[in-house]
C-alpha cells in the first residue's frame, strides 16, 4: 500500500487569504440566487447609531467642527461598509475581498500621516485618543464582518449546488428506473400476442408489431432526455394504445383531443404514457365490457389542461397511491413549481387522472420561434 500525501499547504494564503472556492457566472446563476437579507440593513443602521452615541460624548472636549465631522466621517463609513457587503455578497471571492480590506484600510489609515493639514489648532493626538481608538474598532468590525460574510456566502452558495446536483442525480436514477420498470407485463403480453398470431398467420401480427417497434423506439431512450414535446409525448402514447387495441380488440376505443397550439409544450418524459397505462391496467382491463380512454389536451382560464379520462372499473381511494404516481408528481413539482398538480378523480363510471399546468410557469416556445 502507498501512504497516503499529506496535504500540501498553499502559501498563496499568506499573500491573499479567504476562501478559495471561485463560482462560475452559471453556478451563481445556479446556486447564489439568495436575496440580500434586509436583516443585515437593520444591524448595520442600529450599529451606527449606537456607535455615534459614544462618539459624541467623547468628542464633547473638541471643537463643533471636529465633532460633527468625525460623526459624519463615522456614518459615512458605516454606509460604504453596507455597499461593499452587498457587492461580496454577488461576488464572494477572496481576491476581491482582500483588495477592498487593504484599499479601506488604506485610505481611512492614510489620514494620520496628514494629521498637520487637517487637524485644528489647540487640538493634539492626546485628545484624538479615544476617537483613534473608536475608529480602530470600527476598521477591525467592518473587516471581520466581511470576512465573515464572504466565508457564509461560499459555503452557503457551494451547499445549494451541492443539493442541487444531488436532485438532479436523483431526477436521472428515477428516469433510468423507470426506463427498466416500463411495464413488464406488457412487453411479455405483446410478444407472446405476436408470437401467437404469427404462429396462426393472423394479420394482426404485423401491424401489432409495427406499432410495438415504434413504441419501444420512442420509449426505451425517451427518459435519458429532459423533456419532450407534447406533440412527442402524444405520438407514444397512440403507438401504445394502438398496440393494447390489437392485444384488447373491441374491449377498447380511444381518441385524442389535442389543439394544436399546444404542440411544443415541453413536459417531462412519460407523463401521459403512464397515465395511459394507468388508464388501461386499473379501468379497462378488469372491466368486462372493456372501455373508452380519451386523452385532451386544451387551454382553460389561467393554465393548462392534459386529461386522460376512462370509462371503466374506476379506482378505488386504496389503489390510489398504488399507481405510480408519486414520483409524476415530483417531477412535475421539479419542472413547472408546486402550482403544477396531478389530481385523480372519480367518475361514473371510470376515472379521470387531471393534470393542471399553471401558464405563468411555463416556457412553451411559439411556432414563429421554432422556425
Amino acid at each position: 500500500m502507498q501512504d497516503k500525501q499529506a496535504p500540501r499547504f498553499d502559501w498563496s494564503l499568506l499573500l491573499c487569504p479567504g476562501p478559495k472556492r471561485r463560482f462560475t457566472p452559471e453556478e451563481m446563476r445556479r446556486g447564489g440566487n439568495q436575496p440580500w437579507p434586509k436583516a443585515i440593513d437593520a444591524y448595520v443602521a442600529l450599529n451606527i447609531f449606537l456607535l455615534l452615541i459614544p462618539s459624541a460624548v467623547s468628542f464633547r472636549s473638541l471643537p463643533p467642527v471636529v465633532t460633527v465631522g468625525a460623526m459624519v466621517v463615522e456614518a459615512l463609513i458605516g454606509w460604504i461598509a453596507l455597499l461593499v457587503a452587498r457587492h461580496l455578497w454577488r461576488k464572494p471571492t477572496r481576491l476581491r475581498l482582500n483588495l477592498i480590506s487593504f484599499g479601506f484600510s488604506l485610505v481611512l489609515v492614510s489620514p494620520l500621516g496628514l494629521d498637520k493639514y487637517w487637524l485644528p489648532e489647540g487640538v493634539t493626538h492626546k485628545d484624538l485618543a479615544f476617537p483613534l481608538v473608536g475608529g480602530l474598532t470600527l476598521l477591525i468590525m467592518t473587516l471581520s464582518s466581511w470576512w465573515f460574510l464572504v466565508i457564509y456566502r461560499v459555503h452557503q452558495i457551494d451547499a445549494r449546488l451541492r443539493e442541487l446536483d444531488e436532485q438532479e442525480r436523483n431526477l436521472k436514477l428515477a428516469r433510468r428506473l423507470a426506463t427498466a420498470q416500463i411495464q413488464p407485463h406488457f412487453l411479455f403480453n405483446t410478444l407472446a400476442s405476436v408470437q401467437h398470431w404469427v404462429d396462426t398467420q393472423d394479420p394482426r401480427a404485423g401491424s401489432t408489431l409495427r406499432s410495438f417497434t415504434a413504441y419501444l423506439r420512442a420509449t426505451l431512450p425517451m427518459f435519458e432526455r429532459e423533456s419532450l414535446t407534447l406533440s412527442e409525448e402524444l405520438q407514444i402514447v397512440r403507438s401504445y394504445l394502438e398496440v393494447m387495441k390489437a392485444r384488447l380488440g373491441e374491449r377498447l376505443q380511444w381518441t385524442i383531443e389535442q389543439d394544436p397550439s399546444l404542440d411544443a409544450l415541453q413536459l417531462p418524459p412519460g407523463l401521459l404514457l403512464t397515465l395511459a397505462e394507468n388508464a388501461i391496467a386499473h379501468g379497462i382491463e378488469p372491466a368486462l365490457g372493456g372501455g373508452r380512454v380519451q386523452l385532451r389536451a386544451c387551454l382553460a382560464a389561467e393554465s393548462i389542461l392534459l386529461e386522460v379520462e376512462d370509462d371503466g372499473a374506476g379506482l378505488s381511494p386504496e389503489a390510489q397511491d398504488r399507481v405510480g404516481l408519486s414520483n409524476s408528481r415530483e417531477r412535475l413539482l421539479q419542472r413547472f413549481g408546486p402550482q403544477a398538480r396531478l389530481s385523480l378523480l372519480a367518475r361514473a363510471p371510470g376515472t379521470l387522472a387531471q393534470i393542471a399546468l399553471p401558464l405563468a410557469a411555463l416556457q412553451m416556445p411559439t411556432k414563429q420561434e421554432e422556425q
